[in-house]
Order: C-alpha cells, then sequence, then structure tokens
C-alpha cells in the first residue's frame, strides 16, 4: 500500500509543491511551501488517528494532505480540482488502488471553501487541517503598509493550534490574534465561510467544531 513516505519521495510531487509555492509567491500569495503541506498532512492524521478512525483511512488523510494544494502549479483559481486531477495521475502511475485514489482525489477537490464539501472522511480532516493554518509566518508581503486584509489577518494571527478531544469528540481552533493589527470582526469578515466549513467537517465526523480567539470562545 502506498504511504506517505513514498508519495514524498515522487520527483514530480516534491517540483509540483515547490513550483507552485514560487509562481504563488510571484502574485503576493501567503506561503503554501513544503512546511504548509507537511504541517496539513501531519493534522489530518492526527484528527482521524484521535477519533479511532481506520489506520488505511489515517494514512490517506496524511496523503491527501501532504498533496492538496499541487494544483497551484498550474493556478491559484480553482487549485483544488486541477489538484486532483495531478493526483490522480501520479498516484495511479504509483500504484495506489482505484478505491483510495477516489477518496484522495474528492478530499483534495473540495478542500476550497469557495465549493469545498466533507464528502468522506478524509476529505473532513483535510479541510480541518488546512484552514486551521493561520499565523503570521505565512505572510511574504515584507511591506506592512501594503497589507490587504488576508495579509493582514496572517499578520496578526500569533498563535493557532488545532486541538483534538477524543472523549468528548470535539475539535477546537484555537487563535491567538494582536487585535491592533487586525479586530476579531475583521477575521471573521475573511474567515466565515471557512470556520462555517470547518463546522460542517466537525460534523461530518461525528464531532463538534469550536472557535477560541484570544481566549473567548466564538463559535
Amino acid at each position: 500500500m502506498i504511504t506517505l513516505q513514498e508519495v514524498k519521495k515522487n520527483p514530480v510531487v516534491e517540483t509540483f509543491i515547490r513550483k507552485g509555492n514560487q509562481f504563488l509567491g510571484e502574485m503576493g500569495f501567503t506561503e503554501h511551501s513544503f512546511r504548509h503541506v507537511n504541517l496539513v498532512a501531519t493534522i489530518s492524521r492526527n484528527i482521524l488517528e484521535r477519533l479511532n478512525f481506520p489506520e488505511r483511512e489515517v494514512e490517506l488523510a496524511a496523503i491527501a494532505g501532504y498533496m492538496h494544494d499541487i494544483g497551484n502549479v498550474i493556478s491559484r483559481n480553482d487549485h483544488g480540482i486541477s489538484g486532483a486531477v495531478i493526483a490522480y495521475r501520479i498516484l495511479d502511475t504509483m500504484g495506489m488502488p482505484p478505491e483510495e485514489i477516489a477518496v484522495v482525489i474528492s478530499a483534495i477537490a473540495n478542500h476550497e471553501e469557495q465549493y469545498g464539501q466533507p464528502v468522506n472522511n478524509v476529505a473532513a480532516a483535510l479541510i480541518l487541517a488546512d484552514k486551521s493554518d493561520v499565523h503570521r509566518s505565512r505572510v511574504r508581503n515584507p511591506d506592512p503598509a501594503t497589507f490587504d486584509i488576508h495579509d493582514r489577518v496572517n499578520y496578526a494571527a500569533e498563535h493557532s493550534f488545532l486541538w483534538v478531544n477524543e472523549e468528548q469528540r470535539a475539535i477546537t481552533l484555537e487563535l491567538t490574534i494582536d487585535i491592533e493589527i487586525c479586530p476579531v470582526m475583521e477575521y471573521f469578515e475573511i474567515f466565515l465561510t471557512r470556520m462555517a466549513l470547518c463546522r460542517r467537517a466537525a460534523n461530518f465526523l461525528k464531532a463538534s467544531f469550536e472557535l477560541m480567539i484570544n481566549g473567548a470562545k466564538l463559535l
């Protein structure tokens, strides 16, 4: 069975993630490097592992997490869909069974908040993992005076962590935000659709979703 470590060693995967992040940087988008995809892979794995899903499903979540942004090598627009098509070709060539490929590519195609849906457990875990990576280290614009609202929201985030309470089946996104850089309402202006998607994803996993900002429970 194909593992995450094998996927990481694939030269096409490595090149497409690296070049996709480079292309986004040229357009001023936040960081989508190996730091991001490795973190999303780890969090996706941890979510399903802590909620006691089958071991193979846990590994597929890690694979989907690592490959989820591979479509950025083509375009930022609809990169989930283009990424799913790219991932199909790679995973098929590597010998992954069609049943497993279907799970991974559907998760990749559904991780964007504009149209994504938690269509399976792997997709739900990927959504939660991806949307939890909010931090100032992802901002690549060197001039705060020219920040757009997306830069400001990410730059204001000093800490982010996704907690999974397996006993209560509760998933909590905990954020610390510098409100002098970005008021909490401005965070919601950008991320309300993302948080709504996270709640649907948690519900799909038969868990609850909570959002804590600066120690206050907002969802």
